[in-house]
């Protein structure tokens, strides 16, 4: 577990069946999602410009802020116990899928990573550094804008992908670029902050 003085990653309580859940960031225990603070483009829900080959979606994760000047280290955790199920390593869309049962089966994508520590299949802890937010080094490679993460929570289980040889462990896709209307947002996502509140408190 990684600690700073008294601080460790994460806030959690204990919920039927065991389901415990987490803030995804180093923050003090007793913490609550005030501390994720958020780009100014990064809320849920917002409608997001038709770019090249993209056309415009609503944006259906939030894109969380790094906490510290940590430009090295800077640790990101899954909310809750699961299995990763998903691995993708390519640079500035790194990104892992983890599968959960809590009250019922949800799925959370931690995307724009990296220093990614666990491997396909891992099972997790939600105490436990999954991988960190870009450094310096990275950041200049790939552009600034990606100092942040992008996180969502599924409500169905992500898209099955056929292998690729040059992702052999990136399995799954979420909906991310697929959510045209506010029905699509509805059906395939969980509003991040309501639903870290609801299982914090």
């Amino acid at each position: 577990m990684i600690k700073t003085g008294l601080l460790i990653s994460l806030l959690f309580i204990s919920l039927s069946g065991g389901f415990e859940c987490s803030i995804p960031i180093n923050a003090p225990i007793g913490s609550s999602t005030s501390l994720l603070k958020l780009t100014e483009i990064g809320e849920f829900g917002l409608m997001r410009k038709e770019r090249p080959g993209v056309p415009a979606h609503f944006h259906t994760g939030i894109d969380i802020k790094r906490p510290s000047n940590n430009y090295q280290s800077e640790p990101i955790f899954p909310i809750a116990n699961g299995i990763v199920i998903s691995k993708r390593v390519d640079g500035p869309y790194a990104q892992l899928i983890i599968e959960h049962e809590g009250e019922q089966r949800f799925w959370t994508v931690y995307e724009h990573i990296a220093g990614i520590e666990v491997n396909l299949f891992d099972r997790v802890k939600h105490d436990q550094p999954i991988a960190r937010f870009m450094n310096r080094n990275e950041l200049n490679r790939y552009g600034w804008q990606f100092d942040h993460f992008h996180f969502e929570i599924l409500k169905v289980e992500p898209m099955r992908l056929k292998q690729e040889q040059s992702k052999p462990e990136r399995l799954f896709a979420s909906y991310t670029l697929v959510c045209y209307t506010k029905e699509d947002l509805d059906k395939y996502f969980y509003h991040p902050l309501d639903f870290l509140s609801h299982y914090l408190n």
